[in-house]
Protein backbone atom coordinates (compact mmCIF):
# COMPACT_ATOMS: atom_id res chain seq x y z
CA UNK A 1 0.00 0.00 0.00
CA UNK A 2 1.17 3.53 -0.70
CA UNK A 3 0.34 6.68 1.26
CA UNK A 4 0.52 10.27 0.08
CA UNK A 5 -0.86 13.64 1.12
CA UNK A 6 -3.05 15.60 -1.27
CA UNK A 7 -4.34 19.16 -0.92
CA UNK A 8 -7.80 19.71 -2.40
CA UNK A 9 -9.72 22.97 -2.60
CA UNK A 10 -12.70 22.74 -0.23
CA UNK A 11 -15.08 23.51 -3.09
CA UNK A 12 -13.79 20.42 -4.93
CA UNK A 13 -13.78 18.00 -2.00
CA UNK A 14 -17.15 16.34 -2.72
CA UNK A 15 -16.13 15.82 -6.34
CA UNK A 16 -12.79 14.38 -5.20
CA UNK A 17 -14.58 11.89 -2.93
CA UNK A 18 -16.82 10.89 -5.84
CA UNK A 19 -13.67 10.16 -7.83
CA UNK A 20 -12.29 8.13 -4.92
CA UNK A 21 -15.44 5.97 -5.08
CA UNK A 22 -15.06 5.53 -8.84
CA UNK A 23 -11.47 4.35 -8.43
CA UNK A 24 -11.86 2.18 -5.34
CA UNK A 25 -15.53 1.26 -5.06
CA UNK A 26 -18.15 2.28 -2.53
CA UNK A 27 -16.87 3.34 0.86
CA UNK A 28 -17.95 3.68 4.48
CA UNK A 29 -17.27 7.09 6.01
CA UNK A 30 -17.35 8.66 9.44
CA UNK A 31 -17.37 12.36 10.26
CA UNK A 32 -16.06 14.15 13.33
CA UNK A 33 -16.37 17.82 14.21
CA UNK A 34 -13.18 19.81 14.73
CA UNK A 35 -12.43 23.54 15.16
CA UNK A 36 -11.35 23.66 11.50
CA UNK A 37 -14.38 21.86 10.11
CA UNK A 38 -15.61 18.31 9.65
CA UNK A 39 -12.88 15.65 9.54
CA UNK A 40 -13.81 12.80 7.20
CA UNK A 41 -12.44 9.26 7.45
CA UNK A 42 -13.36 6.72 4.80
CA UNK A 43 -12.50 3.13 3.84
CA UNK A 44 -13.32 1.70 0.43
CA UNK A 45 -14.10 -1.90 -0.37
CA UNK A 46 -10.59 -2.54 -1.71
CA UNK A 47 -9.01 -1.38 1.56
CA UNK A 48 -7.99 2.10 0.38
CA UNK A 49 -8.51 4.80 3.01
CA UNK A 50 -8.95 8.54 3.26
CA UNK A 51 -8.36 10.85 6.22
CA UNK A 52 -9.43 14.37 5.24
CA UNK A 53 -8.70 17.34 7.52
CA UNK A 54 -10.09 20.79 6.64
CA UNK A 55 -8.74 24.18 7.74
CA UNK A 56 -11.93 26.18 7.38
CA UNK A 57 -11.13 29.21 9.52
CA UNK A 58 -12.60 32.53 8.43
CA UNK A 59 -11.17 35.13 8.43
CA UNK A 60 -7.82 33.51 7.68
CA UNK A 61 -4.48 35.24 8.14
CA UNK A 62 -1.32 34.52 6.15
CA UNK A 63 2.20 35.34 7.34
CA UNK A 64 5.18 34.39 5.16
CA UNK A 65 8.73 35.44 6.05
CA UNK A 66 12.06 34.62 4.43
CA UNK A 67 15.36 36.44 4.43
CA UNK A 68 14.55 37.74 0.96
CA UNK A 69 11.14 39.18 1.77
CA UNK A 70 7.74 38.81 3.35
CA UNK A 71 4.01 38.66 2.64
CA UNK A 72 1.09 39.24 4.96
CA UNK A 73 -2.55 38.80 3.98
CA UNK A 74 -6.06 38.64 5.40
CA UNK A 75 -8.63 36.52 3.58
CA UNK A 76 -12.37 36.68 4.13
CA UNK A 77 -14.52 33.98 2.54
CA UNK A 78 -11.40 32.68 0.78
CA UNK A 79 -10.51 35.99 -0.90
CA UNK A 80 -7.66 38.31 0.07
CA UNK A 81 -9.20 41.51 1.39
CA UNK A 82 -5.92 43.15 2.36
CA UNK A 83 -2.27 42.29 1.91
CA UNK A 84 1.27 43.60 1.99
CA UNK A 85 4.20 42.08 0.09
CA UNK A 86 7.74 43.39 0.25
CA UNK A 87 11.43 42.59 -0.01
CA UNK A 88 14.18 43.02 2.57
CA UNK A 89 17.71 41.78 2.13
CA UNK A 90 19.33 39.71 4.87
CA UNK A 91 22.80 38.46 3.98
CA UNK A 92 23.14 34.71 4.07
CA UNK A 93 26.82 33.96 4.57
CA UNK A 94 30.38 35.10 3.99
CA UNK A 95 33.71 33.39 3.55
CA UNK A 96 35.57 35.95 5.66
CA UNK A 97 36.83 35.13 9.15
CA UNK A 98 38.02 36.90 12.28
CA UNK A 99 36.81 40.45 12.85
CA UNK A 100 35.22 40.52 9.41
CA UNK A 101 33.12 37.50 10.34
CA UNK A 102 32.01 39.17 13.57
CA UNK A 103 31.08 42.39 11.79
CA UNK A 104 29.15 40.36 9.25
CA UNK A 105 27.29 38.47 11.98
CA UNK A 106 26.30 41.74 13.67
CA UNK A 107 25.16 43.26 10.39
CA UNK A 108 23.22 40.12 9.48
CA UNK A 109 21.57 40.04 12.89
CA UNK A 110 20.59 43.70 12.58
CA UNK A 111 19.09 43.06 9.14
CA UNK A 112 17.09 40.10 10.47
CA UNK A 113 15.83 42.17 13.40
CA UNK A 114 14.74 44.94 11.04
CA UNK A 115 12.94 42.40 8.85
CA UNK A 116 11.07 40.95 11.82
CA UNK A 117 10.14 44.43 13.07
CA UNK A 118 8.81 45.40 9.65
CA UNK A 119 6.73 42.23 9.30
CA UNK A 120 5.30 42.64 12.81
CA UNK A 121 4.18 46.15 11.89
CA UNK A 122 2.53 45.02 8.66
CA UNK A 123 0.87 42.06 10.39
CA UNK A 124 -0.48 44.30 13.12
CA UNK A 125 -2.03 46.60 10.52
CA UNK A 126 -3.29 43.95 8.07
CA UNK A 127 -4.43 41.28 10.52
CA UNK A 128 -5.41 43.31 13.58
CA UNK A 129 -6.47 46.63 12.10
CA UNK A 130 -3.60 48.27 14.01
CA UNK A 131 -5.26 47.31 17.29
CA UNK A 132 -2.92 45.28 19.48
CA UNK A 133 -5.77 44.28 21.80
CA UNK A 134 -8.91 43.77 19.71
CA UNK A 135 -12.03 42.52 21.53
CA UNK A 136 -12.38 38.75 21.62
CA UNK A 137 -14.23 37.57 18.53
CA UNK A 138 -13.98 40.97 16.82
CA UNK A 139 -14.98 41.07 13.16
CA UNK A 140 -12.14 40.88 10.67
CA UNK A 141 -9.67 39.28 13.08
CA UNK A 142 -8.18 35.94 11.92
CA UNK A 143 -9.51 32.72 13.43
CA UNK A 144 -6.59 30.74 11.98
CA UNK A 145 -3.16 31.42 10.46
CA UNK A 146 -1.25 30.07 7.49
CA UNK A 147 2.49 30.52 8.02
CA UNK A 148 5.54 29.74 5.92
CA UNK A 149 9.10 30.66 5.05
CA UNK A 150 11.87 30.60 7.65
CA UNK A 151 10.71 28.83 10.83
CA UNK A 152 12.87 30.95 13.11
CA UNK A 153 11.75 34.24 11.61
CA UNK A 154 8.09 33.20 11.66
CA UNK A 155 8.46 32.24 15.32
CA UNK A 156 9.98 35.65 16.11
CA UNK A 157 7.21 37.50 14.29
CA UNK A 158 4.40 35.59 15.99
CA UNK A 159 6.12 35.93 19.35
CA UNK A 160 6.09 39.74 19.20
CA UNK A 161 4.11 41.45 21.95
CA UNK A 162 2.29 43.56 19.36
CA UNK A 163 0.79 40.37 17.86
CA UNK A 164 -0.20 38.75 21.15
CA UNK A 165 -3.84 38.73 19.96
CA UNK A 166 -2.81 36.05 17.43
CA UNK A 167 -1.21 33.78 20.04
CA UNK A 168 -2.68 30.31 20.19
CA UNK A 169 -4.52 30.47 16.87
CA UNK A 170 -4.61 27.22 14.86
CA UNK A 171 -1.70 27.10 12.41
CA UNK A 172 -1.26 25.52 9.01
CA UNK A 173 2.46 25.46 8.30
CA UNK A 174 3.83 25.61 4.74
CA UNK A 175 7.59 25.80 5.06
CA UNK A 176 8.24 24.54 1.52
CA UNK A 177 7.21 27.83 -0.13
CA UNK A 178 9.75 29.99 -2.03
CA UNK A 179 10.53 33.67 -1.36
CA UNK A 180 7.24 35.48 -0.72
CA UNK A 181 5.79 37.37 -3.66
CA UNK A 182 2.19 38.10 -4.61
CA UNK A 183 1.75 34.81 -6.45
CA UNK A 184 3.32 32.92 -3.54
CA UNK A 185 0.88 34.63 -1.17
CA UNK A 186 -2.01 33.49 -3.37
CA UNK A 187 -0.60 29.96 -3.40
CA UNK A 188 -0.24 29.97 0.39
CA UNK A 189 -3.86 31.05 0.77
CA UNK A 190 -5.08 28.34 -1.59
CA UNK A 191 -3.03 25.64 0.13
CA UNK A 192 -3.92 26.98 3.56
CA UNK A 193 -7.65 26.67 2.84
CA UNK A 194 -7.28 23.26 1.26
CA UNK A 195 -8.60 20.04 2.71
CA UNK A 196 -5.48 18.03 3.52
CA UNK A 197 -6.10 14.41 2.56
CA UNK A 198 -3.97 11.46 3.61
CA UNK A 199 -4.71 8.85 0.96
CA UNK A 200 -3.63 5.24 1.34
CA UNK A 201 -4.23 3.09 -1.74
CA UNK A 202 -3.96 -0.58 -2.34
CA UNK A 203 -1.78 -1.71 -5.27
Amino acid sequence: MTTRVIEVDPERFDRWMAGFAERHGSYDATEAASPGGVVVSARAGDGSTVAAVPFAFDPLGVVLVRRGGYAVGLAIAGVLSESKVGTRHVQSRTAAGGWSQQRFARRRGKQADELVEAVVGHARRVLLGDDESPPSGADGIPRGLVVGGDRGLVREVLGAHALRALAGLPLRELYDLPDPKRDVLETALRRGRAVRIELTETP
